[in-house]
C-alpha cells in the first residue's frame, strides 16, 4: 500500500511559542508535516526555495515586514496557498484582497479549549487551501458600469460562499446600483469578523451593508449579513420580507449555514429570488438552492475557473440547482438579466 503524500507546511509567526504550539499540534493529524518555521518574511522567503511547501501560515503581525506586504510580494513569484493568523482586526481582509487564500483569528493561549477549537479549525483549513488556487485578480469596474434599469422591489436575492468567498462577494456587490432589491448573505465566517466585513462593504461598495440583527426588513439596496455563529433564514410578512436571526445547531456543518438561508428563501420567497452560490469547500447551500429552484428562483454558480475552492458550486451545479453557472466577474450581468 502507497502511503498518501502530506502537505508540506510552513510556519511563519515572530512568536516562538505560537510557533511551537502550532507545529506540535497540527502535525498529529497524519495528512500534515511541517516542513519549516521563519520567524520573518526574510527568513520564510529562503525556506520557501529550500523546502517547497505547498501551503503556508502566516501571522500578519511581524517585525521587519507585516503579512499583507510579505504576501503581496511573495505570491506573483511563488503560488502558494496561504493562511493568515490575526487577532480580531480588519487586516485579515486585506491579506485577502493581497492573496491570502483564507484566514483565523489567534485563540487565547491561556484557555485550552481555544486552543484546542483553533488547532482543529487550522487543520480543516490547512486541507482546504491544499485544494485551493490563488485568486484571480477581477478588473476594476467603477460606478459607472451600473445598468439603468427599474427593478421589481418585490423581489429578493440570497447569496452564499465560503472559502474565498469576501473578496468574491466584494466583486459582486461593487457593480450593483443603489437601486438593486434586497440581499441577504450567509459567508461562512467567524463571529466579530462578519460585523467588520459588513462594515467594510458598507464603506467600499454604493449599497447599504450591516450585520443583520433579528427583525431587519429587507429592503432596496440593503445587504444584510449573518452574523457569525447565528443561523439566519428569511420570512415574509405581509408584502415585505424580514430576517430571522437565531442561535441554533450547526447545518450541513455550519453555522451560519447557507442551506438554512436557501431552503427559507424557496419557501418565503419562490419564483421571486436569485440564489447565487459562490467558492468554496463542501456542499452546504446546494441542497438549498436546489429547493429555490424547483420553487422558481432563477440560481447562479460561480464558475470551476474563478473559484478559489470549486466546492460548493460544484455539487450545487452536479445536482441540478444552477440555472447558469459563469465567471465571478460576469455574475452581476446575469444578475440583471434574471431581474429584469
Amino acid at each position: 500500500m502507497i502511503d498518501m503524500e502530506k502537505i508540506k507546511v510552513l510556519i511563519v509567526d515572530d512568536s516562538l511559542l505560537f510557533r511551537e504550539v502550532i507545529s506540535r499540534q497540527i502535525t498529529l493529524d497524519p495528512e500534515i508535516e511541517v516542513v519549516a518555521k521563519a520567524v520573518d518574511p526574510f527568513d520564510a522567503r529562503d525556506k520557501i526555495d529550500k523546502y517547497a511547501p505547498d501551503v503556508m501560515i502566516c501571522d500578519i503581525e511581524m517585525p521587519k515586514m507585516n503579512g499583507i506586504e510579505f504576501i503581496s510580494r511573495l505570491l506573483p513569484q511563488h503560488m502558494i496557498p496561504t493562511i493568515v493568523v490575526s487577532s480580531i482586526s480588519e487586516t485579515v481582509f486585506d491579506a485577502i484582497k493581497a492573496g491570502a487564500v483564507d484566514f483565523i483569528p489567534k485563540p487565547d493561549m491561556q484557555i485550552s479549549k481555544n486552543v484546542e477549537e483553533f488547532i482543529n479549525e487550522l487543520i480543516a483549513k490547512v486541507k482546504t487551501a491544499k485544494k485551493s488556487k490563488l485568486p484571480e485578480r477581477v478588473r476594476s469596474i467603477s460606478e459607472t458600469a451600473y445598468p439603468n434599469i427599474k427593478f421589481d422591489s418585490s423581489k429578493i436575492i440570497a447569496i452564499g460562499a465560503s472559502t474565498g468567498g469576501t473578496e468574491a462577494i466584494f466583486n459582486i456587490l461593487k457593480q450593483l446600483p443603489p437601486n438593486i432589491p434586497g440581499i441577504v448573505i450567509v459567508q461562512h465566517i467567524p463571529p466579530m469578523f462578519s460585523r467588520m466585513f459588513a462594515e467594510r462593504l458598507n464603506k467600499q461598495t454604493g449599497l447599504r451593508v450591516k450585520e443583520a440583527n433579528n427583525g431587519d426588513y429587507v429592503e432596496e439596496g440593503k445587504v444584510l449579513v449573518a452574523p457569525g455563529n447565528y443561523q439566519m433564514r428569511v420570512k415574509k410578512t405581509g408584502e415585505r420580507y424580514k430576517v430571522e436571526v437565531f442561535q441554533g445547531e450547526k447545518v450541513s456543518g455550519h453555522c451560519p449555514s447557507v442551506d438554512v438561508l436557501f431552503e427559507s428563501v424557496a419557501k418565503e420567497a419562490g419564483d421571486k429570488a436569485v440564489g447565487i452560490i459562490l467558492t468554496g469547500m463542501g456542499s452546504d447551500g446546494a441542497k438549498g438552492l436546489l429547493s429555490m429552484r424547483k420553487k422558481g428562483a432563477r440560481t447562479i454558480g460561480q464558475d470551476e475557473k474563478s473559484s478559489v475552492v470549486y466546492g460548493m458550486p460544484k455539487v450545487a451545479y452536479e445536482i441540478g440547482a444552477v440555472e447558469k453557472q459563469t465567471y465571478l466577474e460576469d455574475i452581476p450581468k446575469t444578475l440583471f438579466s434574471m431581474l429584469k
